[in-house]
């Protein structure tokens, strides 16, 4: 089965293509935040010429405690991205979290994400898999690499054929998560692209009780190793402002830091796919 899940001609996930870059902040807080790092985004990515979408969640229903923000719900939501769209010409995408989102949200998301508590929900899947789009599922923190199995399954067989898997990290004890770069390799041979995380997967969740905490000097290193693999995407959320975010803010980079961290990646990339 082919490797490959084209999104349009410039954007291509799988083998020798470059690898594209979803970025953006944890969740929409405002539309100024919002369209304040697509701007500096598309900046980055045209001078570096990697391909991009931008990704914000219009909800964040998993959060630690009752009272965190969750975002602006799915209409708003979808209202920005799709601005975001037209505005800076760039594809989008977002978390859904029920079956009901979905024929919402595929009106204006390009690629539709599973969160990775998630992973396992047929009737989301399902729904998902049936409108078409691509469908990017994170890959359950309780999941061994080779379970995706069944999720690639599901999809299938729902009529769903573009797919992607994306890894970010595995429960390491309390609080702790860990990345087995194996992982990439082992979601890759079941006929999928592979997208790295590369800032969910220094989380501390739970780490700082009704928070989640984080590392965020750890996502260069882990990026760069990722592209090493030969990984298909790179996921990275990032903020103006981190530590001053509603959602995320000790796990994402920096928005002036992000151009730094790219470069070496980029260039890791081209030399192992020859480009």
């Amino acid at each position: 089965m082919p490797n490959l899940v084209r999104l349009n001609d410039e954007m291509i996930f799988g083998e020798k293509n470059p690898f594209v870059l979803m970025a953006g902040p944890c969740v929409i807080e405002s539309r100024e935040l919002v369209f304040e790092t697509a701007e500096k985004l598309k900046e980055i990515t045209d001078r570096l010429q990697i391909p991009f979408i931008f990704k914000a969640s219009f909800d964040k229903a998993n959060r630690s405690s009752i009272h965190s923000s969750r975002g602006p719900g799915i209409e708003q939501g979808l209202e920005i991205l799709s601005e975001v769209k037209e505005q800076f010409q760039v594809p989008v995408t977002s978390d859904v979290h029920e079956p009901y989102q979905v024929e919402m949200a595929a009106d204006v998301l390009d690629i539709i994400q599973i969160p990775a508590f998630l992973c396992r929900q047929t009737d989301l899947l399902v729904a998902a898999a049936r409108t078409g789009k691509i469908v990017n599922v994170k890959k359950g923190q309780f999941l061994a690499p080779w379970d995706m199995t069944n999720v690639v399954n599901k999809l299938r067989e729902s009529g769903g054929d573009r797919i992607l898997l994306t890894e970010r990290g595995t429960t390491f004890g309390y609080n702790n998560l860990v990345v087995d770069m194996r992982s990439l390799i082992t979601m890759n041979e079941l006929g999928v692209p592979v997208v790295f995380d590369a800032t969910h997967s220094v989380q501390i969740p739970g780490g700082n009780g009704t928070t989640t905490g984080g590392k965020r000097e750890f996502v260069p290193y882990l990026s760069r190793a990722a592209a090493a693999v030969g990984v298909s995407s790179l996921f990275i959320e990032t903020h103006p402002n981190p530590d001053l975010a509603e959602s995320d803010g000790p796990n994402m980079v920096k928005l002036n830091e992000l151009e730094e961290v790219l470069k070496p990646i980029l260039d890791i990339d081209r030399l192992v796919k020859q480009i």
